[in-house]
């Protein structure tokens, strides 16, 4: 089977019942995607599948055949770590760190659904043109990525920094950071 994973070509021979967190992790030895709950409960195995948010744990690698995966190992770039990575460190976003793989790619994958305007259970109106991301908006977003260790408004701060209102004050960008996958 072949899977474009961090922009890499791989081809290798899987049970078609492997999850893809256990080709990431145990065949490809990308471990950065964490095995939290096993059970997609906490979010702590999200990657990004075509720029999209994904359980891994909950996945049949045979079904992202082809597709482009983007794991933490492949938010950075030649030129550095991705915004929401630096913001993470700013804010204090991690403790243990155990969760920051899945906070970073469940962030990157909300920001696009907030992009193509998709509402959550918060967005106040559900005909508007654009949803605002506020802190609420953005906390309701990233519930099912949990952080054990009490970082959740250091990863909000961040979060909130590159994405949500507060875009462009600490010396980002005003514009969305495009590297997604």
């Amino acid at each position: 089977m072949r899977f474009v994973i961090n922009d890499t070509d791989i081809e290798t021979d899987i049970d078609p019942r492997t999850s893809l967190l256990d080709l990431l992790r145990e065949q490809i030895g990308l471990t950065g995607t964490k095995k939290g709950c096993n059970q997609g409960a906490c979010g702590a195995c999200t990657v990004l599948v075509d720029g999209e948010r994904i359980l891994s744990c909950l996945a049949l690698a045979v079904q992202y055949e082809g597709r482009q995966v983007t794991t933490v190992e492949g938010l950075a770039d030649q030129a550095g770590l991705h915004p929401l990575q630096k913001a993470f460190i700013e804010h204090d976003g991690f403790q243990c760190g155990y969760c920051t793989p899945g906070q970073l790619c469940s962030a990157i994958g909300m920001a696009a659904e907030l992009q193509r305007g998709l509402p959550s259970h918060v967005t106040g109106d559900l005909s508007a043109m654009a949803i605002r991301a506020t802190r609420e908006e953005l906390a309701e977003r990233m519930s099912g990525n949990l952080c054990r260790c009490g970082a959740h408004n250091g990863i909000i701060d961040a979060i909130d920094e590159v994405f949500g209102e507060r875009r462009g004050q600490q010396g980002y960008d005003a514009e969305m950071p495009e590297k997604v996958a």
